[in-house]
Parts: structure tokens; sequence; C-alpha cells
């Protein structure tokens, strides 16, 4: 067993975070695997700019979605009509061969005792987007969270997706996308609010 693996596993037993140093010296070790040299001149920065991407790239697993979602407005006029906040953007790595998928999240619910911010709906999507994810459990996390911080009559959550371990490698199929929803409350008792979700949420050129 190599230096670098001895470090991990001790890590791993003691139940520690690896050190920044650990995981620069893993992203050497996996291009030293790939064949190539971590120490020529166009790869001798790549560990650090490696770890720097990833701290942003799986940024959401510090984030706290019930936080995000922790405060709401009354003074709604009385709207109690559906919410929906379409198109949400996002890119995630799932988290078998952690390879991007992207797309788009579709975001609906019903107020019970206020509203929430609007971006704060895309803040929750970043949250558990920026993880190892699987599509169909990021679609439930996203439900499950506005479902416990707002009380809602019901929440509409739909994802569509590119999934890059099916275009890059594998099948090789690009352009193929998967669709995922969950539905609470109205939207599960009652098909026609899912058909206006789902009429509300098709496309209209994109």
């Amino acid at each position: 067993m190599d230096s670098t693996l001895k470090l991990f596993s001790s890590a791993a037993v003691a139940g520690r975070r690896p050190s920044r140093e650990e995981a620069e010296a893993a992203v050497r070790t996996l291009i030293a695997w790939l064949g190539d040299d971590p120490d020529r001149e166009g790869l001798r920065d790549t560990p650090r700019r490696v770890v720097s991407a990833y701290e942003e790239l799986y940024a959401g697993y510090p984030q706290d979605p019930g936080t995000l979602l922790a405060r709401t407005f009354k003074d709604v006029g009385g709207y109690h009509d559906m919410v929906l906040v379409r198109d949400i953007a996002f890119y995630s790595h799932c988290e078998h061969h952690m390879l991007p998928f992207f797309g788009h999240v579709h975001i609906a619910y019903y107020p019970n005792d206020g509203v929430v911010g609007l971006s704060k709906m895309a803040r929750v999507v970043e949250a558990f987007a920026r993880r190892l994810q699987t599509q169909e459990t990021m679609t439930a996390q996203i439900t499950d969270a506005l479902e416990n911080a707002l009380s809602p009559r019901g929440v509409a959550v739909m994802v569509e997706a590119e999934h890059m371990c099916m275009s890059m490698r594998g099948v090789q199929k690009q352009g193929s996308s998967t669709m995922t929803s969950r539905f609470t409350g109205l939207f599960h008792e009652e098909a026609a609010e899912r058909e206006k979700f789902l009429n509300l949420v098709r496309p209209t050129g994109r």
C-alpha cells in the first residue's frame, strides 16, 4: 500500500475528514494511475486546482436547506394559489461515477401560512445539487425540505436532466434526458392539480 493510500486508510479509521494536502495527494495518485506524470509542467498545479474546484462543485454539504427556508412572509394579500418557480438550472455529480448531470428543476407549492422568498427555492436546489447525488434522491430531498419547512398544502417537484454517465461512457447515448417527479398534498390527491402543474412547466421554446 503506497503512502497516499495509507494516509486515507488512517483517516477513514480515525473517522476524520482528510486534509487538503491529502486530497491533493489523492489527485496526484490518480494522475499517475492514468499513466501521466503529475510533475510535468502542465499538471504540476492540477491537484491544487482540482481540490479548489471540488470545494465549489460540492459546496452543498455544509448548507442546511431548513435554514435557507426558515424565513417566510405572511403579508401576501390573502394569496393562496400555486407558487411556481420553473426552469431552475442546476449542475450536480452522480454518486456512482462522479460524472456530471445537469438540467432544470421545476418547483410548485400551495402556501399554508405564508410564502418563502423565490430565490430561496433556487438556493435549496443548489444545496442539494452540489453534492454527490442521484436524481431520484435529489427530487425527494427538495420535496421533503419544502414540506418540512413550510407545511404547505401541497408540493410538486419535477427534475429533468442529462447524465454524462450515459452520454460519455457506457451506452454513450447523447441527448437523452431523465425525468423524475414527486407530489404531495393537493398535487398528490387531485389529478387536476398535477395536470395544472404539468401544463405550466411544459417547455415553451426551450
